[in-house]
């Protein structure tokens, strides 16, 4: 039984409405599948789609799903039903999920599927749970098939930032380099002169522990007879009369 989605607000009434933001440099340029008309817009519109979901810097060759990129290709496929196959890829799993909490995850993935930040740490508690139930699988699918993105991208639309306040894009972020995952990497690693490294040596010294043996009183301890029942024959006589030799009578 799956727990249900618990409840969160926007942060300001201003998420609820459009942005009347003049267009510039930083404006996005919007991708959709039915402004291509050649394979060339296809390409354009696959990149797109890849440099929204991973870093920029983290697209390489070995990442890529030609599986994916070819049922595109030939619209078998909507761009929505795309992006939710990149986001279960393992490529996606090794560079965002594997290395980050799930608040981190829910940030990364709220910013780069519905192209928004997190309002609240409300909503990362809510979309946690979730991870916690329903797996990564369960957490994506909810995301894509949400009234948001359908409200936001459809299915043909490759999804975008939608507001830029300030810092750097969302798809320009390095999930990497995360507190968490900075945290994680600084604790492992040796560092001379910490005193954690004094511990460890003190804690690796074999100490063989010193036994205490009971008191051993005289009155306890039974002294042998070694006294003899008879002479024996042959005996030399002293003839000192301080010696302790035997006299013979």
């Amino acid at each position: 039984m799956s727990i249900p989605m618990l409840a969160y607000k926007p942060s300001s009434q201003n998420q609820r409405v459009r942005g009347y933001e003049v267009p510039n440099e930083d404006t996005p340029y919007i991708y959709r599948m039915e402004d291509c008309v050649d394979e060339t817009d296809l390409q354009e519109l696959i990149w797109a789609v890849y440099r929204q979901l991973f870093s920029e810097h983290e697209i390489l060759k070995q990442f890529r799903q030609p599986a994916l990129e070819s049922q595109v290709k030939n619209r078998a496929i909507t761009v929505r039903d795309f992006v939710r196959g990149l986001a279960k890829t393992q490529a996606f799993y090794t560079l965002v999920v594997e290395t980050n909490s799930n608040y981190r995850v829910v940030e990364l993935c709220l910013k780069r599927i519905l192209g928004r930040a997190q309002y609240s740490k409300d909503e990362e508690i809510a979309w946690s749970i979730v991870i916690a139930t329903k797996g990564i699988g369960g957490f994506i699918d909810a995301l894509v098939d949400s009234e948001e993105y359908q409200n936001a991208f459809g299915d043909n639309t490759v999804p975008y930032q939608r507001r830029r306040y300030k810092d750097r894009p969302f798809n320009l972020v390095t999930p990497r380099y995360a507190d968490y995952w900075r945290n994680k990497q600084e604790d492992s690693r040796y560092k001379w002169g910490d005193v954690n490294n004094f511990l460890d040596m003190a804690r690796s010294i074999k100490i063989t522990p010193v036994i205490e043996k009971p008191t051993i009183l005289t009155a306890n301890i039974k002294i042998p007879d070694t006294t003899r029942d008879n002479k024996p024959e042959g005996t030399r006589v002293s003839i000192n009369p301080v010696a302790t030799f035997p006299a013979r009578k």
